[in-house]
């Protein structure tokens, strides 16, 4: 039996934006300057690594936001209990929209996310460095 798909990604991308800030690039490599702004990358390192990623930068993969974020979870890190603004980007502004209401539903404030993501950042002239994984 097939499944049933009673909300799909546009009804949970139209909800996640109504109820988030979009930042636009131009806006977000301006809050990048500010010593109480985190920026944090929910792409996969493979991502990270082909394209470049914003300096600076807080890397979390989207699989690992939850459990990054609760203070209660044996995965919380620390950057996440900080008094910060964090803005969330991914590639294209899809998942990071989605990364960025989940935080914000789990009390995390305030947030935001990059509209059109790291492509929309390179675009504007944000600034981009290049990364590899580190080697054991």
């Amino acid at each position: 039996m097939p499944q049933t798909i009673t909300r799909g990604i546009k009804a949970l991308l139209d909800e996640a934006n109504a109820e988030i800030e979009t930042l636009s690039a131009a806006d977000a490599i301006e809050a990048a300057k500010r010593e109480d702004v985190v920026i944090v990358d929910i792409r996969d390192p493979r991502e990270i690594e082909r394209e470049g990623r914003i300096p600076g930068a807080f890397s979390c993969t989207r699989g690992m936001l939850e459990f990054w974020i609760d203070p209660q979870s044996p995965y919380a890190k620390p950057i996440f209990q900080q008094d910060k603004r964090f803005i969330f980007h991914c590639a294209g502004g899809l998942r990071s929209a989605l990364a960025a209401k989940t935080a914000q539903d789990m009390g995390l404030t305030p947030v935001a996310h990059i509209g059109g993501g790291f492509a929309a950042w390179r675009e504007a002239g944000g600034p981009v460095e290049a990364w590899a994984p580190k080697k054991d």
